[in-house]
C-alpha cells in the first residue's frame, strides 16, 4: 500500500481568491473609475454650474437684444437715446446736480 499525503488542494483556493480580487477591483472600478459613480457625480455637478452660466448668458443677450431694438431706426427709445448720450459724452442738463 502506498501513503497519500494529504495536501491542502490550492485550486479551489486559488479560484476563490482571484474572484474576490477581481470583485474587488470592479466594485472599485464602479465607484471611483472614469465611469463611476461618483464620476457622475461630478459631472452632474459641471453640468449644473454650466446651465446657469447659459442661463446668466442668455439674459445677458436678451438685455443686450432689447437694447439695441431700443436704438435701432425703426424703434427709437428717447429715454435710451438720452442715457447713453449723456454717458458717451459727459453731459449733464442745466437743471442736473452731479454728485460724485
Amino acid at each position: 500500500m502506498t501513503l497519500q499525503s494529504k495536501r491542502p488542494a490550492l485550486g479551489p483556493l486559488v479560484i476563490v481568491l482571484v474572484s474576490l480580487v477581481l470583485a474587488a477591483y470592479f466594485c472599485f472600478a464602479a465607484i471611483q473609475g472614469d465611469y463611476g459613480v461618483m464620476r457622475r457625480a461630478d459631472v452632474d455637478a459641471e453640468a449644473r454650474t454650466l446651465q446657469a452660466e447659459l442661463d446668466q448668458l442668455n439674459a445677458q443677450i436678451a438685455r443686450m437684444e432689447n437694447k439695441t431694438r431700443r436704438l435701432s431706426d425703426t424703434y427709437l427709445d428717447l429715454d435710451l437715446l438720452d442715457e447713453r448720450a449723456r454717458d458717451v459724452l459727459g453731459l449733464i442738463r442745466p437743471d442736473e446736480i452731479v454728485i460724485r
